[in-house]
């Protein structure tokens, strides 16, 4: 994974974590003795990067396919972080039960994109899971999310980039104030199709955008800001 030796269990056939993840993972901002929980970790991709940046931060990872949790949890031995990761093998709904109400400073969450009756199902069962709000939609895990952060945790979310205005309103429903927030543009001549976001509970209202990300140049190239994200330029992001 090009990121301190880090190594990850995949299905080849199956439900592969793609670049979205590691931005998110990248735009994080972890503290020190954080305890982060992440609602449909999948592969186990998020709490793997994010256990890099921060040596004392610590993970609840929720995943309700049991064959993706039992092959995170893998993954998780196999870099011996054991003792910082923890996969649940459950709903990301019950994660309050879980963990308990107010119990993490932090969430990270890279949803299923496909909105409910908005998107055509993917082929495999897995993949219909893992990409379209077949069983949770944006909202549960809003509330989930807000259930179990601490006053001024801190949830940061990638959606695509026209469900801008469905999530916002979710957030604020849900007493989470957007703070920060990302566009991610595959050119700089395209419009963004992606979003980085991070909201603070019970924060008040104001807003910072970030400059966008670039990811590729106009000739296909990668960006320099996407290849150290990646671990792959002179200086890791």
């Amino acid at each position: 994974m090009q990121r301190n030796g880090l190594a990850i269990l995949q299905k080849p056939d199956g439900f592969r974590f793609g670049m979205d993840a590691v931005l998110l993972a990248h735009f994080t901002r972890l503290r020190p003795r954080d305890t982060v929980a992440d609602l449909g970790t999948g592969t186990g991709i998020l709490p793997l990067l994010m256990s890099q940046q921060e040596p004392s931060a610590r993970f609840h990872a929720f995943e309700w396919q049991a064959d993706m949790a039992d092959m995170s949890a893998r993954s998780v031995q196999m870099n011996g972080l054991e003792g910082r990761i923890v996969v649940h093998a459950r709903d990301l709904r019950d994660a309050p039960q879980v963990l308990g109400f107010e119990s993490v400073d932090g969430v990270v969450c890279n949803p299923p994109y496909g909105k409910q009756g908005g998107a055509i199902p993917s082929e495999t069962q897995p993949r219909l899971l893992a990409c379209h709000e077949t069983g949770c939609a944006l909202a549960e895990v809003l509330v989930a999310a807000a259930a179990i952060l601490r006053n001024q945790g801190r949830l940061w979310m990638v959606l695509p980039a026209p469900r801008l205005l469905e999530l916002t309103d979710g957030l604020r429903a849900c007493r989470l104030e957007p703070k920060r927030l990302r566009m991610v543009c595959a050119k700089a001549s395209k419009p963004p199709y992606l979003l980085l976001l991070e909201a603070v509970k019970n924060a008040r209202p104001m807003l910072a955008w970030l400059p966008p990300l670039i990811v590729y140049h106009e000739d296909g190239r990668e960006t320099d800001e996407l290849m150290a994200i990646y671990g792959k330029g002179p200086q890791q992001a």
